[in-house]
């Protein structure tokens, strides 16, 4: 199908960006990549009446280290994450994950920021960046405020970006060197949304977890960052009883449809066999 009408704004700087969005009200939806706006205005579940493409803006594609966090403008694709040096070096569960985000065509313009600010329970990025403690910056017309991944999601589709407020970077904590990490992912076939996924981070010394972070992907109306879980492993030696304890508080937390996936009951459990082997991967890989 095709799209009903609209006027295209290319704004070049995102001060002008979220003044377009402040004047144009409800009538105006931001476009990155396009993945997810495109085909519902193509079906007509989406008719803005105006769009305004974030990709004439400078600086929001960047990835570069700033002290001990690393920064990722909102517009940068997934292709460049998975091409960058720097995260390939300190953070590759970021490059890990978005090797499984849908096909090479749709990593070549689909974005973090996008991912990240649609509030969409089935995109990967958002539970891996609650599984890394990441903060959002939210651009709007009073300036700009910091909002923890943790915080930011509140129901499907529903996030705590403000009217005229724009996602335009993402802030991740470096984990200490030596952390193990895995992002695990159960889908139907290449490009799908997952059926259930995993995302884990932990720190190990002399044997024992000292710390563990996880966050689970479509199994709720919200990715979700499992607190319980985490904390059961931390102090452990990561045996079968431990880790048994830490998969039923994990999957306790979800909430998963029924759908054309497998039914509510068979995606719990397949949350639970995902943190098991992205456990068990993040383990080999811990070397401190």
């Amino acid at each position: 199908m095709i799209p009903g009408s609209f006027d295209y704004h290319r704004p070049t700087t995102i001060v002008a960006a979220v003044a377009l969005l402040t004047e144009l009200g409800e009538d105006a939806r931001p476009l990155a990549g396009g993945h997810s706006l495109i085909p519902l205005m193509k079906t007509r579940l989406a008719a803005p009446e105006h769009l305004i493409d974030l990709g004439g803006i400078e600086g929001l594609n960047v990835i570069e280290l700033d002290g001990d966090e690393i920064v990722i403008g909102a517009m940068t694709t997934q292709h460049a994450l998975i091409s960058s040096p720097l995260l390939a070096e300190l953070l590759p569960i970021v490059r890990e994950t978005a090797l499984m985000i849908a096909d090479p065509q749709i990593r070549y313009k689909g974005t973090i920021g996008g991912n990240c600010a649609n509030g969409d329970p089935g995109n990967d990025m958002p539970a891996l960046m609650q599984c890394l403690n990441a903060r959002y910056a939210l651009t709007g017309v009073t300036g700009t405020r910091d909002v923890s991944a943790r915080s930011f999601y509140l129901g499907a589709y529903e996030t705590a970006l403000a009217a005229g407020e724009i996602l335009t970077s993402v802030r991740i904590p470096i984990p200490p060197a030596g952390h193990g990490y895995a992002y695990e992912k159960l889908k139907r076939k290449v490009g799908d949304y997952a059926t259930a996924a995993a995302a884990v981070v932990i720190t190990m010394a002399a044997g024992t977890c000292t710390s563990a972070s996880i966050g689970l992907t479509n199994v709720s109306e919200t990715p979700l960052w499992a607190a319980e879980a985490g904390g059961i492993l931390t102090g452990s030696a990561l045996d079968v009883a431990t880790i048994d304890r830490a998969v039923a508080a994990a999957e306790a937390i979800t909430n998963p449809a029924s759908d054309m996936r497998g039914p509510s009951e068979y995606r719990t459990k397949m949350a639970g066999v995902m943190l098991r082997r992205a456990l068990e991967r993040a383990r080999t890989r811990a070397t401190a």
